[in-house]
């Protein structure tokens, strides 16, 4: 289904925050507004591909998590998955 533009443009003004909020926010942040915009938007990449850039400038290998640097790259692709997978399900995303 493609977006009108004006879809777009709220789409390109979220991709924005998020950005904005990967680089200047606290991470649970940065979080909450990547899981809205995949909940809202149909295949919102752009928080994957911004948590992969987060994990680049910030990222740190993580003992717990078998010395992985990108722990918050694979979770949230592991949630954009699953929730590209359930949205048709989700009662607020009927379109």
């Amino acid at each position: 289904m493609p977006l009108s533009s004006l879809g777009l443009l709220y789409r390109i003004l979220a991709a924005i925050i998020l950005l904005l909020s990967v680089l200047f926010l606290p991470f649970w942040v940065s979080v909450i507004l990547a899981l809205a915009g995949m909940a809202y938007f149909p295949f919102f990449l752009e928080a994957v591909i911004l948590f992969l850039l987060s994990d680049l400038l910030y990222g740190a290998s993580e003992a717990k998590f078998f010395n992985i640097t990108f722990v918050s790259f694979i979770l949230a692709l592991v949630c954009f998955i699953i929730l590209e997978l359930f949205k048709k399900k989700l009662r607020f995303n009927s379109k």
